[in-house]
């Protein structure tokens, strides 16, 4: 029931926003042509249908925006609505932009469009704040609450308040909480707002006309569970089983049905389905064709006549990593330091600030990533992917699946020119367990929750550091 009232609430919202978004749009251009007319070069001969029906197009692909709030969508800040607002119009933008330029259209108003875009981002924003908690008083209050209570024990109280704090607008009303096993005679409820053992669960369900249980630790054995399942369907009220596997693993999972069996993975992976690795195939073809075939050729000029006068020595550093799968790879970079013999020992040290080893030139290069651009080949040749897990050298490769539990867990994927870490500011040295930690973690994430979006995000936000490098990069 939760699940379905909040997919239906995000939808609901979704098509209110959109609704108001579209009307606007001919509400905007009306009042354009009678007000703005001497400012804003708009006729009623220009067509207009072809940009309204981009503007419902792109608010179409743009609802996984919304969905992505998820629980938090009756409770977004005004820095989350206003970054839904950003993606949702920048969407909108790109499919309006599109059909001018696809169309040649010159009678159509730039100034119309951007004003009407930029307006249209203060709408969506003011609605994903406000909007959400009025829609869901309509919808799911007064009769459409549902009576619920919660099997429970006394040191679950807290996680359970927390947990309704996103579902109390979904109306959910709590009636009380039923413990596992009956209370010795005399003795105090465990809980506030006790009202039984799960023995009087039949008798409750009946006297309170509850219409939902929220069953928060799972039966301790079989009959506890069968019980529970023949008062539940008896009374005719929903039931919702919350599994405690990720306690147990001591880490998150995620269910899966296969062939009517159930089963536990510990991540989801969106890069095993096909047509999203053809996706993120052309993303990677479309960037790093044009960068190895107009930028590479002539920055490798630049870096070669410098390297001349401050390193003299090859151009490239060429070394051996691990890829997807641990399959290894050439991995080519700009040379950034002085040659010097062949030495494991210095082969692992990784540059620090004002390292020796750094020529001036290479220490510019270093700090604004342009020492990686010769891996936009490797991503060609297809060992690389733009957006992907940072591959390291093998022996720290080796050091750091020591540190980490879950480092080999990276190489589900290709790795990556630059990554969800390194576009957060996780750059230059590790030099402790944290740091490694938490660049795991977001690979991680990035693997588990990965998206067309969220390599173009990355990617802008990488660039955006090639010209403002992070003060980790160096």
């Amino acid at each position: 029931m939760l699940l379905n009232r909040h997919r239906g609430l995000a939808n609901l919202h979704h098509a209110v926003t959109s609704l108001l978004a579209a009307l606007f749009f001919w509400v905007y251009a009306e009042f354009t042509l009678l007000a703005l007319s001497e400012y804003v070069r708009l006729t009623r001969e220009v067509t207009l249908l072809p940009y309204f029906l981009s503007v419902v197009i792109g608010l179409t692909l743009s609802w996984r925006t919304v969905a992505a709030t998820g629980w938090r969508l009756t409770r977004l800040t005004i820095a989350e609505a206003a970054a839904a607002a950003t993606r949702q119009v920048g969407v909108i933008a790109l499919v309006v932009f599109a059909m001018m330029f696809a169309t040649n259209d010159r009678s159509i108003s730039r100034l119309f469009l951007g004003s009407y875009l930029v307006w249209t981002w203060f709408i969506l924003a003011l609605c994903h704040v406000a909007l959400p908690r009025h829609l869901a008083r309509l919808v799911y209050g007064g009769t459409s609450r549902v009576p619920t209570l919660f099997v429970t024990k006394s040191a679950a109280l807290r996680e359970v308040e927390r947990w309704l704090l996103g579902r109390e607008h979904l109306g959910v009303e709590v009636q009380g909480f039923v413990s596992w096993d009956r209370l010795p005679a005399g003795s105090a409820p465990p809980l506030a707002n006790w009202v039984g053992s799960i023995e009087e669960l039949p008798q409750l369900l009946e006297q309170r006309r509850i219409g939902q249980v929220v069953v928060w630790e799972m039966p301790d054995n079989p009959a506890n569970g069968r019980q529970l399942v023949e008062a539940c369907q008896a009374a005719g009220a929903r039931l919702l089983l919350r599994h405690d596997i990720d306690e147990i693993l001591g880490h998150s999972v995620v269910s899966v049905d296969l062939e009517g069996l159930h089963y536990f993975t510990l991540h989801d992976e969106p890069l095993e389905e096909p047509l999203n690795r053809v996706m993120k195939r052309a993303f990677d073809l479309a960037l790093s064709l044009p960068v190895a075939v107009l930028v590479l050729p002539l920055l490798a000029l630049v870096v070669w006549v410098v390297q001349r006068v401050q390193s003299p020595g090859p151009l490239f550093h060429t070394r051996p990593r691990a890829g997807a799968a641990r399959q290894e790879f050439s991995m080519l970079k700009f040379r950034t330091m002085h040659v010097a013999a062949v030495d494991e020992a210095a082969e692992i040290k990784q540059a620090r600030r004002d390292d020796e080893r750094v020529f001036p030139f290479g220490r510019f290069l270093r700090r604004h990533s342009l020492d990686e651009f010769p891996q936009f080949w490797n991503v060609l040749l297809g060992d690389m992917s733009i957006v992907g897990p940072r591959p390291v050298m093998p022996l720290l490769d080796e050091e750091f699946e020591r540190q980490a539990r879950a480092y080999r867990t990276r190489q589900l994927v290709k790795p990556g020119i630059t990554g969800l870490a390194q576009s957060e500011g996780f750059r230059g040295e590790i030099s402790t367990p944290e740091q490694l930690q938490e660049r795991v973690r977001r690979d991680l994430q990035y693997i588990a929750r990965w998206s067309i979006w969220l390599d173009v995000q990355i990617t802008l936000r990488t660039l955006w550091q090639v010209f403002f490098p992070p003060p980790s990069a160096y």
